[in-house]
């Protein structure tokens, strides 16, 4: 068997990403990739303007962008430059 029989395209994860992208955010937590510091979304620190087209999101150990959000044209862009990872906790999980 070849990498070519194992291989799906991206469409074949709809469901994963399905279960990421409904989460409350602000609770996930994450790890910075410039200098690991591992902290709830919500305790970073937000720099977003009222006439903006969006959001920036840095870390509050070391001020990296973790996250910018763009809105325009009937269009969401998503970045995620500076997280090393997000974790959610699972529907029905419990705490701990």
């Amino acid at each position: 068997m070849d990498e070519t029989q194992l291989r799906l395209d991206g469409n074949a994860a709809a469901g994963l990403l399905q279960e990421v992208f409904v989460h409350e955010l602000t609770s996930a937590r994450g790890a910075c990739a410039s200098c690991g510091a591992v902290a709830e979304v919500g305790a970073q620190h937000l720099y977003m303007y009222p006439q903006s087209p969006g959001a920036v999101l840095r870390c509050s150990a070391c001020a990296s962008v973790l996250l910018v959000l763009v809105q325009g044209g009937g269009h969401l862009r998503l970045a995620l430059p500076g997280f090393m990872w997000l974790e959610f906790r699972e529907a029905g999980a419990q705490a701990g």
